[in-house]
């Protein structure tokens, strides 16, 4: 099979779809892997290490676009890409369907079939759930606490707390709102830098599980509205990790909460692919990457893991080549036959959308407009 990897356009989106050593497995059974000038080079792999792994190399994104039957990607085609959407590929990347009604609309216009690593179920037996996500979700999670503890600095725009503390001094206060995969890394993170972390999350047996891994290293409790307000009123740092597999994130926090949070108070909002858990949220860049409303600093960036592309790339390409392999071993429609964790990622296929959550979260979006 032809299997194509892009240059991401997306700005400051650094990442590659694909490492050379996965592009050495996929040629060393036979595919025809076709890899765009300098797509690498953000995360590090140059154009002859590609080469050397057995890959050809494709001057441009057209030519990448036109031959490729599986076409990789990290993000989402942004809107100068919906021209090269055909019904001859198939589509593997994050797609974020329910917050992009445009790309929806471009996807189903098109007939090209779009498999979504974000609603991939299943995988390893030993890490069950969304096995292509997990990793940026990991990845994402550990630079929000990192983000809070930067922009707490008064330079740029936060508190002047030091996240830690130091003998003396209390902490900063962290609340993480959802205890996924998202928000265990955030407080791993948070608490190892000596934060005083809460995390909130609604599910009673998570909640025993986080209890049991945290140990009393951070405060584990319900998150019903009464305590999710209470808490985010007294945040120094409050990490937005909610997640809807597949959906629009639910809004938690509300303009009206902002006046109750402390002056220059950081939200990270993780769920912002996804529309945001904060009515004020909106998708920002790592070259712009905060906002203010109501005194409270807003850190919106759509593509965290995007900042991190070396360890970015090599995590995502060790999650998602053994469904890349499957797709291109058996061909596409075998693939899906066989594996509904993997039937669970098509998203857009022969014109319809596929999964309820999105289309009710575009009926939503449409309606409200």
């Amino acid at each position: 099979m032809r299997v194509g990897v892009v240059t991401e356009i997306k700005p400051a989106e650094k990442r590659v779809a694909l490492t050379p050593a996965g592009a050495h497995e996929l040629a060393d059974t036979g595919h025809d892997v076709l890899v765009q000038a300098g797509a690498g080079l953000g995360s590090g792999f140059t154009d002859q290490a590609y080469v050397g792994a057995g890959a050809r190399i494709v001057e441009d994104a057209a030519g990448v676009w036109s031959a490729a039957e599986l076409l990789l990607k990290v993000k989402e085609p942004i809107a100068s890409e919906y021209a090269s959407l055909n019904p001859d590929a198939t589509l593997f990347t994050y797609l974020h369907l329910a917050a992009d009604p445009a790309l929806t609309d471009a996807l189903v216009a098109s007939g090209t079939t779009a498999i979504a690593y974000e609603t991939v179920t299943g995988g390893d037996p030993a890490r069950p759930g969304l096995p292509l996500l997990a990793p940026m979700s990991e990845v994402a999670g550990r630079l929000a606490a990192q983000a809070g503890a930067y922009f707490l600095q008064d330079p740029f725009g936060g508190r002047g707390v030091l996240i830690g503390g130091v003998p003396g001094v209390a902490p900063a206060r962290v609340v993480v709102i959802g205890g996924g995969v998202v928000g265990t890394n955030a407080a791993r993170v948070a608490v190892g830098m000596g934060a005083e972390v809460t995390i909130l999350e609604r599910s009673i047996a998570r909640l025993t599980e986080l209890e049991l891994l945290f140990d009393g290293r951070a405060r584990v409790l319900m998150s019903d509205p009464l305590t999710l307000r209470e808490e985010v009123s007294h945040a120094d740092v409050v990490i937005g990790a909610v997640l809807v597999a597949g959906a629009a994130a639910p809004k938690l926090i509300t303009r009206e909460m902002l006046g109750a949070m402390r002056p220059r108070a950081v939200i990270v909002d993780v769920a912002i692919d996804q529309g945001g858990c904060a009515e004020t949220s909106t998708p920002t860049t790592h070259g712009d990457p905060t906002y203010v409303v109501d005194d409270v600093l807003h850190y919106c960036v759509a593509n965290m893991p995007g900042g991190v592309p070396n360890t970015s790339t090599r995590a995502l390409t060790n999650a998602t080549l053994p469904y890349v392999r499957a797709l291109a071993d058996r061909g596409i429609d075998a693939a899906l036959a066989a594996d509904p964790g993997l039937q669970a990622g098509v998203n857009v296929a022969g014109g319809k959308i596929l999964v309820p959550a999105v289309q009710q979260a575009l009926d939503a979006s449409r309606a409200a407009a």
